[in-house]
């Protein structure tokens, strides 16, 4: 049996039935099953989570069973078989059904003739599978195409034309540029990329995140410049909302909700590691993977500890030259990253998840010292998560001023959608 197929079904079953993290679930499976070309089973399980509902459509119109009641096992086998004979021109017909068949002789056993008659009836009459009508029901159409939950679609269409959405929509399944953050403790950007370059790795600097790297080229993590902590890996969008908080040597920051670390680190090096950095989460055990990485870069300013960032530390009150309020989100911006954000149910959650934010940066706010800086950030391109919730603030919280205002769109700028922005803290602090 086909090693790699193997892989990327295991990993999707996984997804599947546990609701594992596609990233997580992808490094663990690839390192158990040892697959021949890990490229493969990275772009066939990505392809499948993010074309899902595209499929499921496709699927429908060729078994009789309701999607939602097929066996988890037949139904990840026949996604796998169409996403190759739909999208992966270098699959040869004969081989995305033959291998798929073996795959269900070895996981769906007496099903194998269920998954052969269905792909080789998808081959047949591909041409009589239509969408949706876009003229009569184009959240459906743009749905089912893009393989999106209807509630973002509607979401989106709600804030942006037609014609904005749809690019969104393509944007967010796209795969995304392997983007590093030079570790400025240990190298510089220059050197960085020299030595890549050397050792065989296509890189170059990118446009907008100054101290970023876009990398080609397989195995990099295993190399010894990522073992020697001369680099991190980190979206420009994320490196680019370290650049606007803009931190100094020897300031105080607060991170409130720093998990898995990356914008404390990055602080950390920008600030040659002189300073100091709280860096708060809810979760421990995130926390120890923040100190492990910590280690990795040579970082010793960076103090960690759990806290719920909807409450005020008193012990820090007006301590804070820099405040960043990270806060959770939909996500939404990063469905390049994580797809299977697309298919959560969050819609009904929205407002639950709004009122969180604004608690979150409303104690936050506490800990900036008269003419300091908060940055409220998100990864997401929601306007009531973004801009409603600094407007609301600053309507409540006169002693601040908003200085600079970022939405980064994955189809506008190629990265992640991202949301920064930046307040001074005045003087004279009047509240409501």
């Amino acid at each position: 049996m086909d090693k790699n197929r193997k892989s990327a079904y295991y990993t999707l079953l996984d997804i599947e039935n546990n609701m594992a993290y596609s990233n997580i679930a992808l490094k663990h499976h690839i390192r158990r099953g040892k697959p021949d070309v890990p490229a493969f089973v990275r772009e066939l399980t990505y392809g499948v989570i993010r074309n899902r509902l595209y499929l499921d459509f496709v699927i429908g119109n060729f078994v009789k069973t309701p999607i939602e009641k097929m066996d988890a096992s037949d139904l990840t086998i026949l996604r796998m078989g169409l996403y190759q004979l739909i999208f992966m021109n270098s699959v040869p017909e004969y081989a995305a059904v033959n291998e798929s068949v073996d795959l269900a002789k070895r996981f769906a056993a007496g099903r194998e003739g269920f998954v052969n008659g269905v792909l080789r009836q998808f081959i047949r009459d591909k041409d009589y599978v239509k969408l949706p009508d876009r003229s009569k029901d184009e959240l459906a159409y743009l749905s089912i195409k893009y393989s999106y939950d209807p509630w973002i679609v509607k979401l989106w269409l709600e804030s942006y034309d037609s014609e904005t959405v749809e690019a969104l929509l393509a944007a967010g399944n796209e795969t995304p540029d392997f983007s590093i953050r030079t570790n400025l403790l240990k190298t510089s950007r220059e050197d960085l990329l020299a030595r890549l370059s050397a050792k065989g790795f296509d890189a170059r600097p990118s446009e907008r995140a100054p101290y970023g790297l876009l990398v080609d080229g397989s195995n990099l993590l295993y190399s010894r410049f990522y073992k020697n902590g001369l680099f991190s890996v980190q979206d420009e969008s994320s490196q680019i909302a370290v650049g606007i908080l803009d931190p100094k040597e020897g300031e105080t920051i607060v991170d409130v909700c720093a998990a898995p670390g990356g914008k404390s680190l990055a602080m950390a090096e920008r600030m040659r590691d002189r300073g100091r950095i709280y860096a708060w989460d809810i979760y421990l055990r995130k926390l120890s993977q923040l100190e492990q990485e910590a280690r990795r870069l040579g970082i010793g300013i960076v103090e960690t500890g759990t806290w719920d960032a909807t409450r005020v530390n008193s012990a820090l009150i007006n301590k804070a030259d820099r405040v960043l309020v990270d806060a959770p989100c939909s996500g939404l911006g990063v469905v390049r990253r994580k797809p299977e954000i697309k298919y959560k149910e969050v819609a009904g959650d929205l407002k639950e998840l709004q009122a969180k934010q604004y608690e979150i940066l409303d104690a936050s706010s506490n800990y900036v010292r008269p003419g300091g800086f908060l940055v409220y950030c998100t990864c997401t391109i929601s306007r009531d998560e973004n801009q409603k919730i600094v407007s609301d603030f600053l309507r409540k919280h006169r002693g601040f001023e908003r200085l600079d205002t970022l939405q980064l769109l994955p189809n506008v700028d190629r990265m992640d959608g991202f949301f920064v922005c930046k307040m001074r803290r005045t003087e004279n602090i009047l509240e409501e």
